[in-house]
């Protein structure tokens, strides 16, 4: 007999780079994604019952801001464990956000532009 999975945090895409940007799971079930812009890491984590798979900015349950000035965007585990501290204490959820778009609208759009090619 198998004993039950328990939820683990995991980064289902990840890319790296100067515009770094993925989403994953959170250790409690809920979607969320990230990108990299400037300086700073932006997560957003999202409700776990959302009815679409890209969420709306209604569905944005947290979100998080990390300097990344000491990080290296090249390597995948220093973005992948900034990210994993961003989820597990996020800041409260932001009114009103930079652009009123969800990171993984954003992440949708490039996805279907890059489908097109």
């Amino acid at each position: 007999m198998e004993p039950p999975e328990t939820p683990t945090f995991t980064v289902e895409d990840v890319s790296v780079g100067p515009h770094a940007h993925g989403f994953g799971r959170t250790a409690e079930g809920n979607s969320y994604a990230f990108r990299v812009r400037k300086s700073t890491l932006f997560v957003e984590v999202y409700r776990a019952d959302a009815e679409t798979d890209v969420p709306a900015p209604d569905d944005i349950i947290a979100t998080a801001r990390r300097s990344i000035r000491e990080i290296d965007l090249t390597d995948e585990r220093s973005i992948v464990a900034v990210v994993r501290d961003a989820v597990s204490t996020p800041d409260s959820v932001v009114v009103g956000q930079e652009d009123g778009r969800t990171v993984r609208a954003v992440l949708s759009r490039l996805g279907a532009v890059i489908d097109g090619l």
